[in-house]
């Protein structure tokens, strides 16, 4: 669910801000001709997923995933995923040299022009994202938890997501710090990546 990083981290290339939205949506290999990618949204996908097994692997979350666990147990590093995208759209223009404001604009625009190659249930999602202006609302508290509530009564079982916020206001120094040392290390991580696979 950390849509802002991923947006971000999709350079404002077509392919990558496709496949990064539609990455949870689509299962098994990306190039398969059932899921009918160009092969630079294929690259895109296979960016989303670098992206996750990064963030997944990574000591920061690690720790993150910890400190929620008590709450969240295996829903630990959804939380975790939105308290991240939380700290980076408070912080936005000095971690990323732009404002939120000018990159959403750009980003949901992007979006709705690229729509017409996502899945259904991701141009839901896309509807729901800019109606309820999603990026701009992850500056807040009353956005977090209402996105956090939002993932709860879609989980199969109990997650403690609809109390989450507790933990971020309890936490909330201790997140972001952890947070501040991952990101510099997941935006390099997504440049080499993107390097790869427009070069590789």
């Amino acid at each position: 669910m950390n849509i802002l990083a991923h947006g971000y981290l999709s350079d404002r290339n077509d392919g990558f801000l496709t496949g990064n939205f539609i990455g949870d949506f689509i299962k098994g290999d990306p190039a398969s001709p059932r899921h009918k990618l160009r092969t630079e949204e294929v690259a895109g996908v296979r960016l989303h997923r670098a992206i996750d097994s990064f963030t997944d692997a990574h000591p920061a979350v690690a720790a993150v995933r910890e400190l929620l666990h008590p709450r969240c147990h295996k829903y630990a590093g959804v939380a975790v995923d939105v308290f991240f995208d939380h700290f980076l759209a408070r912080q936005f223009e000095p971690l990323t040299g732009e404002t939120l404001d000018d990159f959403t604009a750009f980003f949901y625009a992007a979006l709705r022009q690229l729509s017409l190659r996502f899945p259904a249930s991701a141009v839901r999602m896309l509807d729901g994202m800019i109606r309820y202006d999603w990026i701009s609302n992850y500056q807040t508290f009353d956005g977090i938890d209402r996105s956090l509530n939002g993932i709860a009564r879609r989980t199969a079982f109990p997650s403690g997501l609809d109390t989450a916020i507790i933990d971020l206001e309890r936490y909330y120094g201790q997140i972001n710090s952890q947070f501040l040392q991952f990101w510099p290390e997941l935006v390099e991580h997504a440049s080499q990546v993107r390097k790869a696979l427009l070069f590789g």
